[in-house]
């Protein structure tokens, strides 16, 4: 496949439903090399084309650029603590079907026997269409594929038994790959340096620079979690004392409250910020102050123009907006606080991991299709 084959499948993959005419302008060529461009891409069964939407002027309907129904899928996993998920995705991100489950968490072979069971679904339904897997973990990830996830004691994992006899895989951090989604398709969409902050069963996130994801020397940067903002006190699973992922998660709430460390802390810090209780309101304070405390002082490092929340960093923002707001802006440089960048919650929600997984499928993929 030619370079501009590869150009125009990321352009209708970035903008589905795009019409030819805007595709041409978007690439730099004239109208008749797109449409030989079209027409190849069609008879590949890589593009097809549908009526775009009516826009009110006169002249004749034109088309939009979108998926070919017949055409190459990316199968996006996502894992976590407590469950898996495997989505079948189209060219343009669109899910066609999913299939999920949950696990107890206990041991990786569990965890690989639930995914073996959506990967087998696929493969009846999709069979070759599949053409790669990109597969979210809540751990970081090397360049080699192998997973740390500590707090569920799932380490030194090879991600490539997963799917063993599969097309081509990626693999990546949930938070880091949330952020690629947030960028591409969220609510981080057109910021210059983007700074996602997920909290689930502790704290990741990642940076997007102008459209690209920073991941490190060693595929593992976005560890924000472990950074020393926290109470040294505080022994985290990773080993550090002081990590502000302690400070901010479902484990913190408890701490304030006088309770043993919840067996889901997920679950446990989602009912505790539904709570109207005065000590539940007051953990909920507490923490918010310790997320936007913590997220000034990446800002001033980072020098995002946007930061984006997700997972529990959304919960609390919504219930303690004042408290998340105020501790953000105290922590500030005083260059930043005239127009600070500013905190919204995750548009793709929970969605964020699994959307990012099948965006670094298609990454990979779109330059072998052929």
């Amino acid at each position: 496949m030619t370079t501009r084959s590869t150009e125009l499948l990321r352009v209708v993959h970035a903008r589905p439903g795009v019409t030819r005419a805007d595709a041409a302008r978007l690439l730099g060529i004239g109208t008749g090399a797109t449409t030989e461009l079209v027409v190849r891409l069609t008879g590949a069964s890589l593009l097809a084309e549908a009526p775009a939407a009516r826009s009110g002027a006169r002249g004749r309907p034109t088309t939009a650029l979108v998926a070919h129904p017949g055409g190459p899928v990316v199968a996006a996993v996502a894992i976590t603590h407590r469950t898996w998920r495997v989505d079948v995705v189209e060219l343009g991100g669109r899910a066609l079907s999913s299939v999920s489950g949950a696990h107890s968490g206990a041991t990786w072979a569990e965890v690989a026997a639930g995914v073996a069971e959506g990967a087998a679904a696929v493969r009846e339904t999709y069979a070759e269409r599949v053409r790669a897997v990109g597969v979210s973990v809540p751990g970081p990830v090397t360049a080699d594929l192998r997973l740390d996830a500590t707090i569920s004691g799932w380490l030194d994992v090879d991600l490539r038994g997963l799917w063993p006899d599969g097309p081509l895989l990626v693999a990546g951090n949930d938070a880091s790959l949330a952020a690629t989604a947030e960028s591409a398709r969220g609510a981080a969409a057109g910021a210059s340096v983007a700074l996602h902050l997920l909290i689930e069963y502790g704290l990741g996130g990642a940076v997007v620079d102008q459209g690209r994801l920073v991941i490190g020397a060693h595929g593992a940067s976005g560890e924000f979690g472990h950074m020393p903002f926290g109470d040294p006190a505080v022994l985290c699973p990773c080993g550090a004392r002081g990590c502000w992922g302690t400070t901010v998660d479902g484990t913190a709430l408890a701490r304030h409250l006088g309770h043993p460390v919840p067996p889901d802390p997920v679950a446990y810090a989602r009912t505790v910020i539904a709570s109207s209780g005065a000590a539940e309101r007051a953990a909920v304070r507490a923490v918010a102050t310790a997320l936007g405390r913590g997220t000034a002082g990446l800002v001033n490092g980072l020098d995002a123009d946007l930061v984006t929340l997700g997972g529990l960093g959304a919960d609390l923002l919504a219930a303690a907006p004042a408290e998340v707001e105020a501790a953000y802006r105290a922590g500030l440089m005083a260059l930043r606080r005239e127009s600070p960048p500013p905190l919204v919650p995750a548009a793709l929600g929970a969605d964020g991991p699994i959307a990012g997984a099948a965006e670094a499928a298609w990454s990979a993929l779109l330059g072998r299709l052929g």
